[in-house]
């Protein structure tokens, strides 16, 4: 692979410390590029998602859809609104976010919530499952105040215990991910190596190598989504990803849920256009201070790193956990269809009366964001759902005169 080479390389040393003993340690001294990635965004003290170093918004690395303000979560909003009503108004109707970030989704859409739609909010739960010690002191300091929020770890969630909706944003993309390599058309798994270091003043230098596959499991993936490595149009040294850990999250979601929905939202393609014989680099990104590169082996600790989501492994997966596919569709066209087209219209007239000037622009440059179909316009929205009785899904056609949640008519 061609990586770019930067004029500095800010990584964390002992953060690189930590995974060359990883190395050293592992029979072969080499790991898988999924562990190397799990160590370096998700290691306790040093990883990326837990150093003291802001990660996420406008003054660090990337911007989420909540960073553009409240609108987002507004209007996703009465998608859960509608998903309660379907379930026939529960009175613990949960809401659970997976990987809240810094918080501001669920503010905002707790809110919204207790101002326009109070019923649901009496009867609402809000769990977060956040693995991020430091992100969840900021979630506690800015919801710890309000009473239906809680924080739970995958094992306080009871299996078969949940009565709502699923829900993360630009969750699964940061899974750690199993990178391979076609060589004389066999599939061979990218590994992570340790260069040692001639002198203490050298910086330690990782290197890729090439090996066996570690686990069936990615054989038994590829035959999932349908991928045929064989096919004459991949040609040598075509490289890409396999996240296992998403089917693993997906396993673990539909073990809790015992009646409702996951709704997940991602920058992804379905398997066809994942595996495109074009895209002989795969999707891998790193992200640093808002620019973006492909080498995942500097600025260690101190990135983001990110694979694209391949939605037909999500859909294929959870039907084989008992979820059924309600729809995907663009985020645009989703939120389009949730009321954000009502939103810019009326922002053109009504707001630019009483907001000046700068905040007016804001507020349009944020509704835009939401629909550029390339940027966060283009990222995939993908509903499914567990338990729905013959009776809700028949609710679901009387309420609306629709066979599909509101997100999925065309607005």
């Amino acid at each position: 692979m061609k990586v770019q080479q930067p004029d500095i390389n800010d990584s964390n040393p002992e953060l690189c410390a930590l995974i060359c003993e990883r190395i050293a340690a592992s029979p072969q001294q080499r790991i898988t590029f999924a562990e190397y990635m799990d160590l370096a965004l998700y290691h306790p003290q040093h990883g990326y998602y837990n150093s003291d170093r802001q990660s996420i918004g406008k003054q660090g690395d990337f911007i989420t859809s909540s960073h553009w303000g409240a609108d987002f979560a507004e209007v996703l909003a009465e998608q859960f609104v509608e998903m309660w009503e379907l379930l026939d108004r529960p009175f613990n109707f949960a809401i659970v976010e997976m990987g809240a970030g810094r918080g501001i989704f669920a503010e905002n859409l707790l809110k919204y919530l207790q101002r326009q739609h109070p019923d649901l909010f009496k009867n609402l739960t809000y769990i977060i499952v956040e693995i991020s010690p430091r992100l969840q002191a900021e979630q506690r300091q800015k919801l710890g105040d309000i009473k239906c929020v809680k924080w739970c770890n995958w094992d306080e969630i009871v299996n078969n215990s949940i009565i709502g909706c699923f829900f993360s944003n630009e969750l699964v993309d940061a899974l750690p991910v199993h990178q391979f390599i076609l060589e004389e058309g066999q599939v061979r798994e990218i590994y992570v190596a340790a260069e040692t270091p001639k002198n203490e003043q050298e910086e330690i230098k990782f290197v890729e190598i090439f090996g066996e596959v570690s686990t069936p499991k990615i054989a038994e993936y590829f035959d999932l989504v349908g991928l045929d490595l064989s096919a004459s149009v991949y040609g040598n040294s075509y490289r890409s990803e396999v996240n296992l850990a998403a089917l693993d999250w997906m396993s673990t979601v539909a073990q809790k849920l015992q009646r409702g929905y996951l709704l997940t939202i991602d920058y992804g393609y379905p398997a066809h256009r994942y595996y495109n014989p074009r895209r002989r680099e795969g999707t891998l990104q790193c992200y640093y201070l808002h620019r973006y590169h492909n080498n995942p082996y500097i600025n260690v600790g101190r990135q983001d790193l990110t694979a694209h989501v391949n939605f037909t492994a999500l859909e294929r997966q959870g039907e084989l956990c008992g979820l059924d596919v309600v729809g995907f569709t663009q985020q645009a066209l989703f939120l389009m269809a949730l009321g954000l087209g009502d939103r810019i219209a009326s922002l053109s007239t009504k707001d630019a009366e009483v907001l000046d000037l700068a905040t007016f622009l804001r507020r349009r440059e944020a509704l835009h964001q939401w629909i550029d179909p390339m940027g966060l316009g283009g990222f995939g929205v993908l509903v499914q759902s567990k338990g729905l009785r013959e009776e809700e899904k028949s609710a679901r056609a009387k309420l609306s005169h629709r066979e599909s949640l509101k997100g999925f008519t065309v607005p």
